[in-house]
């Protein structure tokens, strides 16, 4: 026996990954609901060797369906998670809109599984930001065994986190770039961004950080621990698909380079590719598709006693959205609903 599981927003870029992924992971589905907004009704979306029709998401009845994957901006959610959830369907919502309330789980579950079991005050489990799903999988695992004290990142994030529009402005600016008759015109980001970086993720806040900023910040202490202190500098680079980040790391605990990349290697969720040689290391391109977050560049920082560094990579569309939506419904699954 297995589940009636719902995809919201099937026919984006991370709606479609949750599709793939629930068929390539072999999720116990009994039964399967691809919803879109009116304007994309009737489109078709893939879902193994199967191909379903997206249906009306306003129209659609969520009684007696057990988990709902939403992959929708924070406006629509507001709308339709509470009556998904009022039915009686399990939320798994990908949106920032829920994360930040204290009756609803943040979950990344190679971190805190059993915070799934929250679910019940809302009936509704929230999926970090992109950025911060990579980190914490490769801070939790030091945290367990030298406890970190302060985190210092700077994100290398692609374009693909800012949805279809950022992929095709890229795309498009990129071959504008060779066309002396077009002109460079930003739309999606504040900035040209093809062969370019910028610094200016989501809006600015008063303290001068940005909100993704903040958000790495707030996310990792609530899945975490409260007592870490975080500083992030977020940052869009001219790369499709796959987040890439610098995280320095100071311990109450010394910790060796040597210990730290054992320790990773046996960790969930992990793949250390760690050779001191050209090429032994990890790159976005080298991640997409993969479900691992790779981390490489593991050292010791000199300049603290209790300080490492490394490098952290993976498919934002993936371990940053679908994937990890994936994974709730997995520990929800297997650790409350019990149905498979």
């Amino acid at each position: 026996m297995g589940y009636k599981v719902v995809v919201v927003g099937a026919t984006g870029n991370v709606g479609r990954e949750m599709l793939n992924i629930l068929a390539e992971r072999q999720f116990p589905v009994d039964e399967i609901a691809a919803l879109a907004s009116r304007r994309s009704l009737g489109t078709e979306v893939s879902f193994g060797d199967k191909t379903l029709k997206t249906q009306d998401l306003d129209a659609f009845d969520f009684t007696g369906w057990d988990m709902a994957l939403f992959a929708i901006g924070s406006d629509a959610t507001k709308v339709y998670a509470p009556k998904a959830a009022k039915a009686g369907c399990v939320v798994i919502d990908n949106s920032s809109l829920y994360r930040y309330d204290p009756d609803v789980p943040l979950v990344v579950p190679e971190c805190n599984p059993e915070a799934v079991e929250g679910y019940a005050k809302k009936n509704i489990i929230a999926n970090p930001n992109c950025s911060t799903a990579q980190m914490v999988v490769a801070l939790k695992p030091i945290h367990d065994r030298a406890k970190i004290k302060r985190v210092v990142v700077s994100t290398y994030q692609s374009v693909s986190g800012a949805g279809k529009e950022g992929m095709d402005e890229l795309w498009d600016q990129t071959k504008d770039i060779y066309n002396p008759t077009r002109e460079i015109e930003p739309k999606k980001f504040q900035k040209q961004i093809a062969f370019n970086v910028i610094p200016h993720i989501d809006v600015f806040m008063e303290d001068g950080s940005t909100k993704e900023e903040w958000k790495m910040v707030v996310e990792t202490k609530k899945i975490i621990d409260p007592s870490i202190k975080v500083n992030a500098t977020c940052v869009r680079v001219p790369v499709l698909v796959g987040h890439a980040e610098s995280v320095n790391i100071e311990t109450e605990e010394f910790l060796d380079e040597d210990e730290a990349r054992d320790i990773l290697r046996e960790s969930p969720g992990i793949m250390v590719v760690d050779k001191r040689e050209d090429g032994g290391y990890v790159t976005p391109i080298e991640c997409v598709g993969d479900y691992a977050t790779f981390i490489s560049r593991i050292r010791q920082d000199p300049t603290i006693d209790n300080g490492l560094n490394l490098w952290c990579v993976s498919d934002n569309l993936r371990k940053g959205a679908a994937l990890n939506a994936v994974q709730i419904a997995e520990t929800l699954g297997n650790r409350v609903l019990k149905k498979a």
